[in-house]
């Protein structure tokens, strides 16, 4: 059975520092593309960043670009988002995707709050 669990969100201040991860199971996650997908309060889903299988090339949106990083860990079958310098406007539920060939799947997201 295929599976990406989130975790590592919670409720930061402006300012602060969060790690996400990105657990897989059930498919040979070194062979994937991975990314990682937001979603803010009543918006659509923005694409954050991108990794491929080697995790030797990266892309990011403009909106995370220098605060941002994505990598991973192909022996552990783990993606990882680091965010600093986190911004009330990164509120939003953060979810990864793996990519190959037409196949994309998804996890459930994990919930980032940035308050004071």
């Amino acid at each position: 059975q295929v599976q990406l669990v989130e975790s590592g969100g919670g409720l930061v201040q402006p300012g602060g520092s969060l790690r996400l991860s990105c657990g897989a199971s059930g498919f040979t996650f070194s062979s994937y593309w991975m990314n990682w997908v937001r979603q803010a309060p009543g918006k659509g889903l923005e694409w954050l960043s991108g990794l491929n299988q080697g995790g030797d090339r990266t892309y990011y949106a403009d909106s995370v670009k220098g605060r941002f990083t994505i990598s991973r860990d192909n022996a552990k079958n783990t993606a990882y988002l680091q965010m600093n310098s986190l911004k009330p406007e990164d509120t939003a539920v953060y979810y990864c995707n793996a990519q190959r060939y037409g196949m994309d799947y998804w996890g459930k997201g994990t919930l980032v709050t940035v308050s004071p």
